[in-house]
């Protein structure tokens, strides 16, 4: 999995810290320990998406526009990294005549297809909210 989800949930959940305000790029790059380039890559995909809008100029920024407490982190992920706990490169060969290098492969995706179910239903149960709950829990 790339970091892209990561760093949109916790963009969100801070923006969700703070309602009615605009945050920069640079604002949230340094809440998420990223750079403003980054930020504003993965903010557009989050607009298109619907859960910010933007405001340019001065005073400019991202807002969340949608419920942080009905958004879930598998629509978050099913938006920026779906399927993504497959790696990209695949071990074995069906065509090697052996019983282990032929099948692996196969095994392999079936067992990340049921990892990929498990994972979206665990995502599917935390909202942005319960994020927050859980950063502002952090400070007790």
């Amino acid at each position: 999995m790339n970091s892209e989800f990561t760093v949109a949930v916790h963009s969100l959940v801070f923006l969700a810290y703070l309602p009615e305000h605009m945050a920069s790029s640079e604002t949230i790059a340094r809440n998420v320990s990223t750079n403003p380039t980054r930020i504003r890559k993965i903010m557009s995909f989050l607009r298109e998406q619907g859960f910010v809008k933007t405001k340019e100029g001065v005073g400019g920024g991202y807002m969340l526009n949608c419920d942080p407490q009905k958004v879930t982190l598998a629509q978050i992920y099913r938006a920026m990294a779906c399927g993504a706990l497959k790696p990209n490169w695949n071990s074995g060969d069906p065509g090697q005549d052996c019983l282990v290098a032929s099948n692996m492969q196969s095994v392999m995706d079936h067992i990340f297809r049921e990892a990929e179910v498990q994972y979206r239903r665990c995502l599917e149960q935390t909202t942005i909210c319960d994020v927050l709950e859980q950063v502002k829990h952090c400070q007790s």
